[in-house]
């Protein structure tokens, strides 16, 4: 991690501790925060020194950042911040800030028309969104969908400079259905967000393997291993599937039927890139999609509650059968009468 990086970590570090006045807080005991931090992002024992956290405090004191944080010392040995409700993630932006964030802006609209930028065009509008906003009484047009209690975020940055230097990790995990904690060795090839969530995809000694990041528990790095890339291409390794459970079987083509109200709602956002209209009927459209069936496709088609009908494989009817009887049968109470259509 680059080490701007980790002084922006100490600063924040910092001051969430200073906004805490339920405890005093010492020197030491900042040292201690700023190395907890560091290692919960990085995976590994990083030391700070007295006088990197001082110089901090310095830093965070001074104009060059545009904090000006009224941090003080009492009784000799506490600090505090002397404004109630200060915070460094309060600074205002300055008419400055936003110009030059306009202009670089602008300079990145000039590449939009290239084939490797023809995607930015929506990040460059919710950046220009953000920067509009930022200017008072100005407020943003565009909401995006987020989680603000999604764990795991935090090792989305370590995780990229794994991949990106071709480093091996020790990542100690946590899934759902374990009962304990697990050390896996692994090769880490590609970061991949799906449904709000994040995951990690690695190589594990002679096969893939999907990890969400708000299991990871931590992550290390291993020195002594020669990292296994993979060259795992995004695009080509999610083709068949929707999601990101991805398995050796071949795809199969699922037809389905969609109730004619909710048909233009697929049609404009197609389950899959593969997505074909097969047919119109009296009451909806018939689709087809050629994808291996995996967990993601099954919570698509459940979805859609009695709008949808899966009409071949018949595996796959046979199973959503079943996942509704299951349903069913916890909404209906002991000698209660089926409902009535």
């Amino acid at each position: 991690m680059a080490s701007n990086k980790n002084a922006l970590i100490r600063y924040k570090t910092i001051d969430q501790c200073l906004r805490n006045t339920m405890r005093k807080w010492t020197l030491d005991n900042l040292i201690d925060a700023c190395s907890d931090a560091l290692y919960e992002y990085e995976g590994k024992d990083v030391y700070v020194s007295k006088r990197t956290v001082q110089l901090d405090i310095q830093m965070m004191r001074s104009d060059k950042l545009g904090y000006n944080a009224p941090i003080e010392v009492y009784q000799r040995k506490y600090y505090k911040y002397a404004e109630e409700g200060y915070s460094i993630m309060n600074i205002p932006v300055t008419e400055n800030d936003v110009k030059v964030m306009n202009d670089a802006i602008q300079v990145l609209r000039q590449f939009k028309d290239f084939s490797l930028f023809k995607e930015m065009d929506g990040v460059l509008q919710r950046l220009e969104d953000s920067v509009y906003s930022s200017q008072k009484n100005n407020r943003a047009i565009i909401h995006l969908d987020k989680n603000e209690q999604l764990k795991g975020l935090h090792f989305i940055d370590p995780l990229y400079n794994a991949i990106q230097k071709k480093i091996v990790l020790e990542i100690t995990y946590k899934s759902f259905k374990a009962r304990k904690e697990s050390q896996l060795i692994v090769h880490p090839q590609l970061l991949k967000e799906f449904n709000n969530r994040w995951f990690l995809i690695v190589y594990h000694k002679s096969d893939y393997m999907n990890l969400a990041l708000d299991r990871i528990v931590a992550i290390k790095e291993v020195s002594d291993l020669n990292y296994i890339d993979k060259n795992i291409d995004g695009d080509e390794y999610f083709k068949n599937v929707i999601g990101v459970t991805v398995s050796n079987s071949r795809p199969q083509r699922i037809e389905f039927w969609i109730e004619r109200r909710l048909a233009p709602y697929v049609i404009t956002k197609p389950f899959h890139h593969t997505q074909r209209v097969i047919k119109e009927t009296e009451d909806g459209v018939i689709f087809n999609i050629l994808v291996q069936p995996n967990f993601e496709l099954e919570r698509v088609i459940l979805g859609y509650g009695e709008s949808i009908e899966i009409l071949k494989p018949e595996k796959l009817r046979t199973q959503i059968q079943r996942q509704l009887h299951r349903a069913r049968k916890r909404y209906i109470t002991p000698n209660e009468e089926s409902p009535t259509e």
